[in-house]
């Protein structure tokens, strides 16, 4: 299928609104994890992601308008890569405007669906111990600092992570479940 006839319909949800209540498709709730714990969270999910990856029908979307598990270890491959960028961002600057990232538009221009699922499985716990490690690594008294995305919504990095981390557990709710 060519990107511009690809039938998923582009995320346009604000899911922010995960930090102050669970969320009803995963089961997700902000206050069953503390942001120190996050690192040791992101782990043992990048785990879990290499058997999904290997496993049958991996490039099989189970709906035309659903990605398939190798499209959705790709997005979360790129999510750990854009939250350490971000978290870098709030360590190193005052205040710091994240970059817009399209997760639709990226899926289309960087192919997911034909990318090789044992690389991706490789780069997303490469990309999963990177961002494990700069958690692991906020000084105590940085976890307060903030940013901003660029529709407004602000973040400090206890937040982020804790949003990071939800963006996770809901995609592979997505794929074990959906």
């Amino acid at each position: 299928m060519t990107p511009e006839r690809d039938p998923i319909e582009p995320d346009t949800k604000d899911w922010t609104w995960v930090l102050s209540r669970p969320c009803p498709d995963c089961g997700f709730a902000r206050e069953s994890v503390h942001h120190t714990e996050v690192a040791d969270h992101i782990r043992a999910d990048a785990a879990s992601w290499v058997s999904r990856l290997a496993g049958p029908g991996v490039t099989t979307r189970p709906q035309p308008t659903v990605w398939s598990t190798l499209e959705y270890g790709c997005h979360i491959r790129d999510v750990h890569r854009i939250f350490d960028h971000r978290v870098r961002l709030m360590l190193d600057a005052d205040e710091p405007r994240f970059p817009n990232w399209d997760q639709d538009q990226t899926a289309l221009a960087d192919d997911y669906r034909s990318q090789d699922p044992a690389t991706v499985a490789a780069e997303l716990v490469d990309a999963a111990a990177t961002v494990a490690d700069t958690y692991t690594h906020v000084p105590a008294h940085a976890w307060s600092r903030r940013g901003f995305r660029s529709n407004g919504s602000e973040f400090t990095i206890a937040s982020i992570a804790i949003y990071h981390l939800h963006d996770i557990v809901h995609h592979a709710h997505d794929v074990d479940h959906g």
